[in-house]
């Protein structure tokens, strides 16, 4: 219980650091790009999205996300986001790894992104942002030939619905561009990092809902269909 209060208290205050940055650069940004001065009110309305990129890697491959988001608008210049996604894996057994991995799970992040575009009521956007993210999820592994390290024996190794939870965070850049009445399109590309984690005996799960593959997921982007309201 501890542990978790330590680890949550470290989160708290790596995202509000990340968001003290964040504010910092906006302001300078603001000064640098001499952003518009008007009388355009605060609130101007929210948006729903939906992310393609995901979609796709779960029509295609044997991992991916369904992923939907809900953004406000503050003077067309600050957009607190909240992104809520599925995130599913059925890896099988492979040549190389010779891993077999099934997950399927909930995840959420928050943050906000900032406009950085010069004229900000246009409907256009270039935006920075940060996230949170996290997941609690269970999983199903097996291994062929797994080699006991007392007896040195391959044997066939397998354990199912082990607990796992993960903190992370990431930075983001990306575009709005608007297409017509309130349809968008917006690809966004994210660097991401693990923040605290736990998974039990394995040391590091396959696939992360949210997250992605461990270790090829540092980077990564989404496309998105987006609604405003």
């Amino acid at each position: 219980m501890t542990q978790r209060k330590s680890i949550s208290t470290s989160a708290s205050r790596l995202i509000l650091s990340l968001l003290l940055l964040l504010s910092a650069a906006a302001t300078q940004a603001q000064g640098f790009l001499k952003l518009e001065k008007d009388s355009i009110p605060l609130f101007r309305g929210f948006s729903v999205s939906f992310d393609l990129v995901g979609f796709a890697q779960m029509q295609l491959s044997d991992h991916g996300e369904y992923e939907g988001a809900f953004r406000l608008n503050l003077h067309d210049q600050y957009f607190p986001i909240v992104e809520v996604g599925l995130g599913r894996a059925n890896h099988d057994y492979d040549d190389v790894t010779e891993l077999r991995y099934k997950t399927s799970a909930p995840y959420f992040r928050v943050g906000i992104d900032f406009n950085i575009m010069k004229r900000k009521h246009t409907g256009n956007r270039i935006f920075v942002g940060v996230r949170y993210g996290y997941t609690n999820y269970k999983i199903d592994v097996s291994h062929k030939n797994f080699v006991d390290p007392y007896w040195k024996t391959k044997v066939d190794y397998s354990v199912e619905g082990l607990a796992c939870y993960q903190h992370w965070g990431e930075l983001v850049f990306g575009l709005d561009a608007k297409i017509a009445g309130p349809l968008h399109l917006g690809w966004s590309g994210r660097y991401r990092f693990r923040m605290s984690h736990d998974e039990g005996d394995l040391g590091s799960s396959w696939y992360v809902p949210g997250f992605g593959i461990q270790d090829s997921s540092v980077l990564g982007a989404n496309f998105n269909v987006i609604i405003d309201i």
